[in-house]
């Protein structure tokens, strides 16, 4: 039995306590014809709160979950008034006996009738409580469905952006070969550790630390292919780096700025500029590129782009802003996570 349960348990039992000491102990109340005074209503009200119990829990565990969600309600109905009917014949007989030990005169109609009052009482109550409780299993229950969804739709996403990078990284690769043999190697070795760390390190969130270390290699591999082809410009830093974040969140902004970057014949007018930094819990990225509008207009893909953004909405709802923007000449990100 876990500790919610065993607290529950105990606070009915602590309720139900208080309840007999407040009206049969603590108390000059009469009621029925039973008073405190010659402790009839101890003797009348110890089996009375019997019965209510029986009646509220019978409502919460047998009548409301096992009758009530079946189509027919009016077999729900006609149990409870039965049971109620029952329980207060037999709590009238009871209260006959002390009658007759107390001496007390009272008709067995008006005891028959007010125990009914009371024990429709406790039977709503009942019934509200069953009530709540098959409300919050529902709410569990949805929860669990959207968090499953959730995972699922995640473990999707992130199986479509681990062949998108294979494919840039290898293209990467593909361009270095015959020009520069030896560097062709030395980029397929970086482009080996960052697969690794996709495949074996990036299963659930991770140091962020370890995230931007992770993009800071790539951004070297891209600045060992592009050379003096881009002007490259790119700043990282955090203040705190143990925070963590969902793994491959950046990378796709960064990627797709180099895939789309400019190609202009001038290489100064092909910019990329990367900034990333986090400030007391708040990480800001910003990715600016040149682009040449003719071209990237036409270009196919984007599956890295829709994967995060996806991917964004799932892991942080409310807690992230994400503007992508194009000017006449560069194309712009802006996106800020609260971690």
């Amino acid at each position: 039995m876990n500790t919610s349960k065993l607290t529950l348990i105990v606070g009915h039992i602590l309720i139900w306590l208080l309840n007999y000491w407040l009206v049969a102990v603590g108390s000059d109340f009469n009621w029925n014809g039973f008073s405190a005074s010659d402790e009839s209503l101890t003797y009348a009200y110890t089996y009375g709160i019997l019965f209510n119990a029986i009646l509220f829990y019978s409502q919460v565990f047998w009548l409301y979950p096992l009758i009530y969600p079946l189509k027919n309600k009016a077999i729900y109905y006609i149990l409870t008034i039965v049971v109620i009917i029952i329980i207060s014949i037999i709590e009238s007989y009871c209260d006959s006996i002390v009658y007759n030990i107390y001496k007390i005169d009272k008709p067995y109609l008006c005891g028959f009738i007010s125990s009914l009052m009371v024990h429709l009482v406790y039977v709503i109550a009942g019934f509200y409580y069953a009530l709540k409780l098959e409300f919050r299993k529902s709410e569990k229950l949805k929860q669990k469905l959207i968090e499953e969804t959730y995972k699922t739709e995640l473990k999707y996403l992130k199986a479509q952006l681990n062949p998108h990078f294979l494919f840039n990284g290898i293209n990467n690769i593909y361009h270095l070969i015959g020009k520069n043999n030896s560097l062709a190697k030395e980029t397929l070795h970086q482009f080996s550790d960052l697969l690794r760390y996709q495949l074996y390190e990036s299963n659930s969130h991770i140091l962020l630390e370890k995230e931007l270390d992770y993009v800071l290699k790539y951004i070297k591999i891209e600045e060992t292919r592009r050379g003096t082809d881009v002007r490259l410009d790119y700043d990282i830093k955090l203040e705190n780096p143990t925070l963590k974040i969902a793994p491959l969140l950046l990378i796709p902004f960064i990627e797709n700025a180099f895939k789309h970057c400019s190609n202009h014949i001038d290489s100064d007018s092909n910019t990329i500029k990367i900034n990333i930094s986090e400030v007391d819990g708040t990480l800001l990225l910003m990715v600016v590129n040149s682009y040449e509008r003719l071209i990237n207009e036409n270009r196919v893909g984007g599956i890295g782009l829709n994967n995060v953004q996806k991917r964004l909405t799932l892991l942080y709802p409310n807690k992230h802003q994400l503007n992508i923007t194009k000017e006449e000449v560069n194309h712009i990100v802006n996106l800020s996570i609260n971690l």
